[in-house]
Protein backbone atom coordinates (compact mmCIF):
# COMPACT_ATOMS: atom_id res chain seq x y z
CA UNK A 1 0.00 0.00 0.00
CA UNK A 2 1.48 3.22 -0.96
CA UNK A 3 1.55 6.36 1.69
CA UNK A 4 -1.33 8.15 -0.79
CA UNK A 5 -3.73 5.37 -0.82
CA UNK A 6 -2.99 4.86 3.52
CA UNK A 7 -3.86 8.66 3.54
CA UNK A 8 -6.86 8.25 1.86
CA UNK A 9 -8.03 4.94 3.95
CA UNK A 10 -6.88 6.86 7.22
CA UNK A 11 -8.94 10.33 6.14
CA UNK A 12 -12.17 8.40 5.40
CA UNK A 13 -11.39 6.28 8.59
CA UNK A 14 -11.06 9.49 11.02
CA UNK A 15 -14.09 11.52 9.34
CA UNK A 16 -16.44 8.53 9.19
CA UNK A 17 -15.88 7.86 12.74
CA UNK A 18 -16.23 11.62 13.45
CA UNK A 19 -19.01 11.62 12.15
CA UNK A 20 -20.57 8.33 13.72
CA UNK A 21 -19.70 9.54 17.45
CA UNK A 22 -20.94 12.58 16.75
CA UNK A 23 -24.34 11.83 15.46
CA UNK A 24 -24.43 8.11 16.22
CA UNK A 25 -26.19 8.03 12.28
CA UNK A 26 -24.01 5.38 10.33
CA UNK A 27 -25.75 5.92 6.28
CA UNK A 28 -24.90 10.04 6.58
CA UNK A 29 -21.92 9.98 8.26
CA UNK A 30 -20.73 7.40 5.78
CA UNK A 31 -22.72 8.77 2.27
CA UNK A 32 -20.99 12.51 3.05
CA UNK A 33 -17.20 11.22 3.87
CA UNK A 34 -17.38 8.97 1.11
CA UNK A 35 -18.98 11.17 -1.80
CA UNK A 36 -16.31 14.01 -0.21
CA UNK A 37 -13.66 11.91 -0.47
CA UNK A 38 -14.32 10.48 -3.58
CA UNK A 39 -14.94 13.29 -5.46
CA UNK A 40 -11.33 14.97 -4.19
CA UNK A 41 -9.33 12.26 -5.18
CA UNK A 42 -10.73 12.30 -8.41
CA UNK A 43 -10.09 15.85 -9.22
CA UNK A 44 -7.14 15.40 -7.90
CA UNK A 45 -5.60 13.48 -10.62
CA UNK A 46 -6.89 15.67 -12.91
CA UNK A 47 -10.73 13.13 -13.33
CA UNK A 48 -9.41 10.75 -14.61
CA UNK A 49 -12.33 7.69 -14.90
CA UNK A 50 -9.86 5.13 -13.61
CA UNK A 51 -9.13 6.89 -10.74
CA UNK A 52 -12.76 6.66 -9.29
CA UNK A 53 -12.21 2.88 -9.51
CA UNK A 54 -8.89 3.18 -7.25
CA UNK A 55 -10.93 5.92 -5.03
CA UNK A 56 -13.55 3.60 -4.40
CA UNK A 57 -11.23 0.61 -3.38
CA UNK A 58 -9.62 3.07 -0.95
CA UNK A 59 -12.76 4.64 0.89
CA UNK A 60 -14.35 0.71 1.17
CA UNK A 61 -11.53 -0.07 3.14
CA UNK A 62 -11.71 3.07 5.27
CA UNK A 63 -15.66 2.67 6.09
CA UNK A 64 -15.57 -1.03 6.73
CA UNK A 65 -12.31 0.10 9.16
CA UNK A 66 -14.34 2.87 10.79
CA UNK A 67 -17.29 1.41 10.99
CA UNK A 68 -16.22 -1.91 12.98
CA UNK A 69 -14.32 0.60 14.91
CA UNK A 70 -17.11 2.38 16.65
CA UNK A 71 -19.38 -1.01 16.01
CA UNK A 72 -21.24 0.47 13.48
CA UNK A 73 -24.15 -1.21 11.39
CA UNK A 74 -22.18 -2.79 8.51
CA UNK A 75 -25.42 -3.00 6.07
CA UNK A 76 -26.05 0.24 6.57
CA UNK A 77 -22.52 1.76 6.36
CA UNK A 78 -22.32 -0.59 3.05
CA UNK A 79 -25.08 1.13 1.66
CA UNK A 80 -23.70 4.49 2.17
CA UNK A 81 -20.83 3.93 0.68
CA UNK A 82 -22.13 2.54 -2.29
CA UNK A 83 -24.22 5.85 -2.08
CA UNK A 84 -21.38 7.61 -1.71
CA UNK A 85 -19.21 6.52 -4.71
CA UNK A 86 -21.72 7.11 -6.83
CA UNK A 87 -21.99 10.64 -5.65
CA UNK A 88 -18.52 11.29 -5.40
CA UNK A 89 -17.69 10.02 -8.74
CA UNK A 90 -21.01 12.12 -10.33
CA UNK A 91 -19.62 15.65 -8.50
CA UNK A 92 -16.07 14.81 -10.71
CA UNK A 93 -18.14 14.07 -13.52
CA UNK A 94 -16.92 10.28 -13.81
CA UNK A 95 -19.57 7.75 -12.46
CA UNK A 96 -19.12 4.17 -13.44
CA UNK A 97 -20.89 1.06 -12.98
CA UNK A 98 -17.52 -0.58 -12.14
CA UNK A 99 -16.49 0.79 -9.86
CA UNK A 100 -19.42 -0.69 -7.74
CA UNK A 101 -18.01 -3.80 -8.47
CA UNK A 102 -14.34 -2.84 -7.43
CA UNK A 103 -16.16 -1.48 -4.32
CA UNK A 104 -18.21 -4.44 -3.82
CA UNK A 105 -15.27 -6.44 -3.76
CA UNK A 106 -13.14 -4.47 -1.50
CA UNK A 107 -15.92 -3.56 0.93
CA UNK A 108 -16.29 -7.83 1.15
CA UNK A 109 -12.62 -8.43 1.29
CA UNK A 110 -12.11 -5.25 4.39
CA UNK A 111 -15.47 -7.05 5.78
CA UNK A 112 -13.64 -10.53 6.12
CA UNK A 113 -10.60 -9.25 7.37
CA UNK A 114 -12.03 -7.32 10.47
CA UNK A 115 -14.33 -10.63 10.85
CA UNK A 116 -17.57 -8.57 10.26
CA UNK A 117 -20.96 -9.81 9.28
CA UNK A 118 -20.68 -10.24 5.08
CA UNK A 119 -23.99 -11.14 4.64
CA UNK A 120 -25.22 -7.19 5.91
CA UNK A 121 -22.34 -6.07 3.86
CA UNK A 122 -23.40 -7.61 0.88
CA UNK A 123 -27.19 -6.78 1.21
CA UNK A 124 -26.27 -3.45 2.19
CA UNK A 125 -23.83 -3.04 -0.60
CA UNK A 126 -26.56 -3.77 -3.04
CA UNK A 127 -29.22 -1.42 -1.46
CA UNK A 128 -26.84 1.30 -1.84
CA UNK A 129 -26.65 0.13 -5.47
CA UNK A 130 -29.93 0.62 -5.80
CA UNK A 131 -30.43 3.72 -3.73
CA UNK A 132 -27.50 5.21 -5.43
CA UNK A 133 -28.67 4.10 -9.24
CA UNK A 134 -32.15 5.30 -9.11
CA UNK A 135 -30.76 9.06 -7.25
CA UNK A 136 -28.22 9.75 -10.38
CA UNK A 137 -30.46 7.89 -13.20
CA UNK A 138 -28.70 4.90 -14.03
CA UNK A 139 -29.19 1.64 -14.80
CA UNK A 140 -30.56 0.17 -11.62
CA UNK A 141 -30.30 -3.65 -12.92
CA UNK A 142 -26.61 -3.20 -14.24
CA UNK A 143 -25.69 -1.11 -10.77
CA UNK A 144 -27.23 -4.38 -8.45
CA UNK A 145 -25.60 -6.65 -10.89
CA UNK A 146 -22.60 -5.01 -10.15
CA UNK A 147 -22.60 -5.33 -6.85
CA UNK A 148 -23.55 -8.56 -6.10
CA UNK A 149 -20.89 -9.94 -9.06
CA UNK A 150 -18.54 -7.43 -7.11
CA UNK A 151 -19.58 -9.40 -3.52
CA UNK A 152 -19.88 -12.54 -4.58
CA UNK A 153 -16.30 -12.77 -6.31
CA UNK A 154 -14.39 -10.99 -3.25
CA UNK A 155 -16.13 -13.62 -1.33
CA UNK A 156 -15.21 -16.70 -3.41
CA UNK A 157 -11.31 -15.37 -3.32
CA UNK A 158 -11.77 -15.81 0.50
CA UNK A 159 -13.09 -19.25 1.07
CA UNK A 160 -16.28 -21.43 0.69
CA UNK A 161 -17.97 -20.50 3.67
CA UNK A 162 -17.94 -16.62 2.77
CA UNK A 163 -19.09 -17.14 -0.20
CA UNK A 164 -21.52 -19.05 1.00
CA UNK A 165 -22.91 -16.23 3.11
CA UNK A 166 -22.60 -13.52 1.11
CA UNK A 167 -24.56 -16.11 -1.51
CA UNK A 168 -27.37 -16.69 1.36
CA UNK A 169 -27.38 -13.00 1.75
CA UNK A 170 -28.16 -12.30 -2.16
CA UNK A 171 -30.86 -14.62 -2.79
CA UNK A 172 -33.81 -12.56 -1.92
CA UNK A 173 -35.27 -9.00 -3.08
CA UNK A 174 -33.28 -6.36 -1.38
CA UNK A 175 -34.76 -2.89 -2.08
CA UNK A 176 -36.95 -4.61 -4.50
CA UNK A 177 -34.05 -6.10 -6.88
CA UNK A 178 -33.17 -9.64 -7.45
CA UNK A 179 -29.31 -9.79 -8.05
CA UNK A 180 -28.98 -13.08 -10.71
CA UNK A 181 -25.84 -14.71 -9.75
CA UNK A 182 -23.99 -15.80 -12.75
CA UNK A 183 -20.78 -18.33 -11.88
CA UNK A 184 -18.04 -18.32 -11.98
CA UNK A 185 -17.57 -15.14 -10.60
CA UNK A 186 -13.55 -15.26 -11.47
CA UNK A 187 -12.89 -13.73 -14.75
CA UNK A 188 -13.44 -16.50 -17.44
CA UNK A 189 -10.45 -18.61 -19.04
CA UNK A 190 -10.47 -18.77 -22.56
CA UNK A 191 -11.41 -22.12 -24.53
CA UNK A 192 -7.69 -22.59 -25.76
CA UNK A 193 -5.61 -22.42 -22.61
CA UNK A 194 -8.80 -25.09 -20.79
CA UNK A 195 -8.28 -27.23 -23.74
CA UNK A 196 -4.38 -26.86 -23.40
CA UNK A 197 -4.74 -28.12 -19.56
Amino acid sequence: MTRQQSGVIESVKDGIVSSIEGSGEVAGAVVHAVSHTVSKAIEGVGGVTGSLVRASSEVAQGTIQAVTEVGGNLGEATKGLVIGVLRGGKQAGAVQIEAIGQTAEEAIRSTARLSGELGAAAKGLVEGAVHGAMELGIDVSEAVQAAGTGAMKAAGEIGSEAGRKVRDALTDSIAGAKVILKEPFQPARSKDKTQEE
